[in-house]
């Protein structure tokens, strides 16, 4: 199995949990499956937690997590950025190439939420690990604020750094300035950096 498999799934497992999720879990475990231990054992030990907690707990768990934790938000482009108009031109760029793809994305999503970009990334596999690569620091500040949190998510984020090359010197750099200095802020005076179409959306919310 590829990287593209891998990201799908994962895609598919960092969603809001509901129904849907369950129907596809037979087909999850058989991707899992084929995947080697450092992509796939981590998502197989997620799909076994999925499979022991009730629905409604594990969706508030993820509410929990993803809603209520600023050091676990699932938008890239907010640890790059922050809430400043440079993170607004960063989602217009990834919602133009996602569109000249062909993905068009619903009212509710927004183009950096990691779901959205590994959906991407498993369709167009050399330009999504491009953008994954691009956004490595906050994946893997997300991947360490989940561990620190025991959260069960942790394991679908080790999985997706496992898909990707080993960090290099200025990636660990920037991710240790990120964890020490936060995302940056805009200057005083400056409008919002973005219309509301592009502020995070609780992904909680029904779909």
């Amino acid at each position: 199995m590829t990287a593209a498999a891998a990201w799908q799934a994962q895609s598919l497992l960092l969603g809001y949990p509901d129904d849907e999720l369950l129907a596809r879990l037979d087909l999850l475990h058989r991707v899992a499956a084929t995947l080697d231990e450092p992509v796939g054992g981590p998502l197989r030990r997620f799909l076994g937690h999925v499979g022991r907690i009730p629905l409604p707990e594990l969706a508030a768990d993820y509410v929990a997590t993803f809603d209520h934790r600023k050091r676990c938000c699932l938008f890239l482009t907010y640890y790059a950025h922050g809430d400043t108009r440079n993170r607004g031109m960063a989602l217009l760029a990834l919602k133009q190439t996602y569109a000249a793809a062909g993905l068009r994305l619903t009212d509710d999503e927004l183009p950096d939420q990691l779901a959205v970009m590994l959906e991407y990334a498993a369709t167009n596999p050399q330009t999504g690990a491009a953008l994954l690569i691009e956004h490595r620091a906050g994946l893997e500040l997300l991947r360490l604020a989940l561990a620190d949190a025991g959260s069960p998510w942790a394991g679908v984020l080790d999985s997706v750094s496992a898909t990707l090359p080993p960090l290099r010197g200025d990636q660990r750099e920037a991710v240790a300035r990120l964890a020490a200095q936060g995302p940056p802020e805009e200057q005083v005076g400056l409008a919002p950096f973005a219309p509301p179409e592009y502020m995070p959306q609780p992904q909680g919310a029904p779909r």
